[in-house]
């Protein structure tokens, strides 16, 4: 269990160890929700959307659309 703290701006920082296992790198977008009284947060990279894939009718196209959509923001954002 790690603590952090949240700084007056709501920012917190997620441990190195932690990024490097669940592959957060700068600019990775990530999933937030309110469940059970607690936040659980998840980065929204290709694995986290291989695991939803099934959740929604049409065969992963969603989920194909979204990752080519991201990776598209994430060109502009390296060229940017």
């Amino acid at each position: 269990m790690t603590t952090i703290v949240v700084t007056t701006k709501g920012q917190i920082v997620i441990p190195a160890p932690m990024r490097k296992r669940l592959k957060i790198k700068k600019g990775t977008r990530l999933f937030i929700e309110e469940n059970g009284g607690g936040l659980v947060i998840r980065p929204m990279t290709p694995d986290y959307f291989e695991s939803i894939s099934g959740i929604l009718p049409g065969k992963g196209k969603l989920t194909r659309a979204l990752l080519e959509e991201r990776a598209k923001d994430k060109q502009k954002e390296d060229a940017g």
